[in-house]
């Protein structure tokens, strides 16, 4: 008796981490590739050269506009939380060459006057009139925008700050409730191709329950959609986890007067992933954000081209760490390409012509939607690395991903010796 009393009681102190991993493993869904052999690229060949990028100039100082108003939703309610802030850099703290260039390169600055010597080729004629040339102006706005993915902020606009991210990274904020649960709600119910009538899984603990009827018609419904509608699920389902582990990580353990204490919070950690406390629904969250990294190591292979040509260039002003910080972020985009088991985008938009075109145009809409939303979010720092766009963003939102799966070696030895 007393064997199997102990026996029991090991099972129960030793298997908080297997609750939380146990089917974080093998094949993912929709793909050729494993949990394990991402693992062992990221964690062993990627995580530290990419880190090493993300901490030089180019990377870190990111303009940003956070004053901008909510477009659905009447939002006063911004976080009074101190650590909801987030500081702008003054003048000086910017290295000039990114403050006087471009940040894509410096000789895109050269373009006008090469413009100028096509004989105004294709310029507008001078004869409309100023209403006339200001519709032009706006159509080829509205055509730029039409392609995007996502809203890009206006760099130019006096709201428009540098931030330093190194000095304001994505942790716990405190920031939570009603008005959190609405951007996620929002995001999920209105963005995700879900009917109403179909009940998502949420925490138990949260606003509402998740039983397990609701959480089988849910996946259900989700296996029976097209497998770009799943993607674009566990894409969103996948950054949700990637942020959750970050606040995970990062978490406030000691606020004194004196100090601030910020680490590893493995109450936290369960409480969003483990099977048991989250009616099963961790691991698979677990499993999306692996999804999400396969997804983005895809976006960053299909781009070194682009960043291998000689015009496009790191400028910070300071050619020697430039030169050296492009030759870093080209091996990074090599290795990308280089990864055995990569996602297979053909599956993608295939079939009739005009039913994937307009899926495709859907799934972009949806998105432009979500970038919309980070300027209803209340908490300035969530809403700073929400908005987070262009070349600084391809590497920094990867940087997120490749964190998150980082920490969940971290997470698992805490949990193997709490057992």
């Amino acid at each position: 008796m007393k064997l199997v009393v102990l026996v029991l009681l090991l099972q129960v102190s030793g298997c908080a981490d297997s609750r939380c991993f146990c089917q974080l493993t093998g094949d993912l869904d929709d793909c050729t590739c494993d949990v394990e052999t991402i693992d062992g690229f990221n964690n062993n060949q990627l995580f530290s050269k990419l880190q090493t990028l993300l901490e030089s100039d180019y990377f870190r100082f990111y303009k940003v506009n956070l004053n901008k108003a909510c477009p659905f939703w009447s939002s006063s309610s911004h976080c009074g939380l101190k650590d909801c802030a987030v500081k702008p850099c003054s003048p000086n703290e910017v290295p000039e060459g990114i403050r006087s260039h471009n940040k894509y390169s410096a000789e895109e600055k050269e373009q006008p006057v090469k413009c100028e010597r096509a004989e105004n080729l294709g310029a507008v004629d001078i004869s409309l009139s100023k209403e006339t040339r200001e519709a032009l102006l706006n159509w080829s706005k509205h055509d730029d925008e039409a392609e995007r993915f996502c809203v890009v902020d206006d760099e130019e606009s006096p709201d428009s700050q540098y931030v330093d991210l190194l000095l304001n990274p994505e942790r716990f904020t405190g920031y939570r409730g009603p008005e959190a649960w609405q951007i996620w709600n929002s995001i999920y119910e209105e963005n995700c191709f879900k009917p109403y009538t179909i009940k998502r899984p949420v925490l138990s603990n949260l606003f509402h329950s998740s039983p397990g009827s609701e959480s089988k018609t849910f996946y259900s419904w989700l296996e029976g959609q097209c497998v770009e509608k799943r993607a674009f699920y566990r894409l969103i389902s996948g950054l949700h986890s990637s942020i959750n582990i970050h606040l995970s990580a990062r978490y406030l353990l000691e606020d004194s007067w004196f100090q601030k204490k910020w680490g590893h919070n493995v109450s936290e950690f369960r409480q969003r992933f483990d099977s048991e406390l989250t009616d099963g629904e961790g691991p698979k969250r677990l499993r999306n954000l692996y999804f999400l990294f396969l997804i983005e190591l895809r976006a960053l292979a299909k781009a070194l081209p682009f960043f291998q040509q000689p015009s496009f260039r790191l400028f910070t002003g300071r050619p020697e760490e430039d030169r050296k910080h492009k030759e870093l972020l080209l091996h990074i985009l090599q290795l990308a390409r280089s990864f055995p088991l990569a996602f297979d985008e053909t599956s993608l938009f295939a079939g009739d012509e005009k039913e994937a075109a307009k899926l495709k145009e859907d799934i972009r809409l949806a998105f432009l939607n979500i970038s919309r939303i980070m300027d209803c979010v209340g908490c300035f720092k969530c809403r700073l690395w929400g908005k987070l766009q262009e070349v600084v963003s391809l590497l920094n939102a990867f940087g997120r991903v490749s964190t998150s799966i980082r920490e969940l070696k971290n997470f698992r030895s805490l949990l193997a010796e709490e057992g």
